[in-house]
């Protein structure tokens, strides 16, 4: 990786803002007046096209519309975040805010540091995206500023192309003092995107709170917090764009289960093979979307029974089971989240198909019910059910199945602690600031998108199960779209049955 040279610490406070973490201590960076001039020259013309809008546009400008009703005459300010410190001068990848995307339509290649602000215009608002445009090859900032410049980056997009691109009036960044200046009691912030501007709009407030004695608390997020939960709850109900865009993903996370499972003879050979899995899936992750959707969890053995198993640094053994949680996410931001268990040598034990066809018939279960007006919970509930009356067939429970279901026992949860379902879209757990009442509680609508993903997972040092189900954990989960009269499993191309997975694994490996 190239050293980053600081900003030129000499150049015109009229350039552009100093990039962070500046090396001025190490810089070789040329200062010089004719070095400025040389660079700064001779430059082929670059004709700006701007594009037409992206499909996602009328969509975007349709939530925003709904986010104005919510809002009448209130102005709010949506960032889509900054860069985060990786380590010294590294950063990790930029990724918008959810609620920033879902609103501009803007994904992988948004800016960071940009601004949505809708402003209220009487009957409704404008909506305004605020962003650091490209610097011209008279800016020393093309190539000294690593952070933004070109020669340390590549191209970023002009205020017109963005404009064009997205269907939104675009402004320069600098032009959002402007909207901070005018804060006021009925301006609302997403305080979680972008804390250095949520502390500019508290700074107002603060004045605003003194100069209104007792009658402004500048301690009172309340409204702030409302604004959060009903962008969150606006991604409840999917759009025929989302539910394209997460079947993209699904495509993709199918194929890198694909890639996982021809590659294990490599992966069995090292005695790492769970990193080798995750380095095989998020191949395809980054060669077919933007990257992973939630750090892959690759899961051999006895660690299929640590249910986020990140660390992924144990050997893949034949005669064991992998669980693979993983998932694409797209450019859009959208993202699969798949879960399979194989057996690494492609056949099940008796026990280990015990368990797995177990699960199954838990998640097959609960998507039978799955249909507009059910609540949400019932899935939850459904599952339960199979998993308390096998564990009780088996013996493992100190009460019947019936009695284990009561809400003041719930034995069973010892094999099974997590919930079986949650949204899914731009967020892996999506929708995650909803009320109980529009989620848990919440009655399913033709378009929710979430998962159903029951398990069994039986610790290597659990003395209330037999020997033979020690070490043994199973994870099914399928990504779920619910339809005008019932349900539609989007992940079922891959391979759910004990038989199924078992020819898939001989087949490929």
């Amino acid at each position: 990786m190239v050293g980053m040279s600081s900003e030129n610490t000499t150049a015109p406070a009229s350039t552009e803002q100093d990039a962070p973490r500046a090396t001025a201590n190490r810089s070789t960076t040329p200062g010089s007046d004719a070095f400025r001039a040389y660079i700064g020259s001779n430059w082929a013309e670059r004709p700006e096209v701007v594009p037409g809008a992206r499909e996602q546009a009328s969509y975007a400008a349709a939530r925003r519309a709904r986010v104005s009703e919510l809002y009448p005459g209130r102005r709010l300010i949506i960032p889509a975040g900054r860069l985060k410190q990786r380590s010294n001068d590294t950063d990790f990848a930029f990724r918008a805010h959810s609620a920033f995307a879902h609103l501009t339509g803007w994904g992988s290649d948004s800016e960071p540091g940009s601004v949505l602000v809708l402003e209220p215009n009487g009957s409704g608002h404008d909506a305004t995206l605020y962003f650091r445009e490209r610097a011209g090859r008279d800016s020393d900032e093309f190539y000294a500023n690593p952070e933004i410049g070109e020669f340390w980056i590549g191209p970023r997009p002009s205020l017109a192309q963005v404009a064009g691109d997205l269907g939104l009036p675009t402004r320069g960044i600098a032009e959002v003092e402007t909207v901070l200046d005018a804060v006021d009691a009925a301006t609302l912030v997403l305080r979680e995107a972008d804390p250095e501007l949520t502390d500019r709009v508290d700074a107002t407030r603060l004045v605003l709170a003194a100069e209104a004695g007792a009658d402004l608390d500048p301690e009172d997020h309340a409204d702030d917090d409302a604004l959060a939960r009903d962008l969150s709850e606006l991604r409840l109900v999917k759009d025929a764009f989302e539910v394209a865009e997460l079947r993209a993903a699904i495509a993709a996370t199918a194929a890198g289960f694909d890639d996982v499972i021809s590659d294990l003879p490599r992966i069995v050979a090292h005695p790492r093979g769970e990193r080798l899995v995750e380095g095989v899936f998020n191949g395809r992750a980054r060669a077919d979307g933007n990257a992973v959707g939630y750090d892959t969890i690759a899961a051999s053995g006895p660690h299929a029974c640590i249910l986020h198993w990140t660390r992924n640094d144990g050997p893949v053994v034949p005669g064991d089971l992998i669980l693979l949680d993983a998932g694409v996410e797209v450019d859009s931001y959208y993202t699969a989240d798949i879960t399979r268990t194989f057996p690494v040598d492609g056949t099940f034990s008796e026990t280990q198909r015990l368990v797995y066809e177990t699960v199954r018939e838990a998640a097959d279960a609960a998507f039978a019910i799955v249909r507009p007006g059910i609540r949400f919970r019932e899935i939850h509930a459904t599952a339960m059910a199979v998993i308390a009356r096998r564990t009780a067939e088996w013996g493992l429970l100190p009460v019947s199945a019936e009695d284990a279901l009561q809400a003041d026992n719930q034995h069973h949860r010892r094999y099974m602690v997590h919930g079986t379902s949650h949204h899914l879209g731009l967020d892996v757990h999506d929708c995650a600031q909803a009320r109980r009442e529009m989620y848990l509680d919440g009655v399913l609508e033709p378009g929710m998108v979430f998962t159903i993903e029951p398990g069994l997972y039986f610790q290597p040092d659990d003395l209330t199960v037999p020997e033979r189900f020690r070490g043994i954990g199973v994870r099914i989960e399928d990504n779920i779209l619910v339809t005008a009269d019932g349900a539609e499993n989007l992940s079922i191309a891959l391979p759910r049955t004990a038989d199924d997975v078992e020819a898939w694994v001989r087949r490929l490996s």
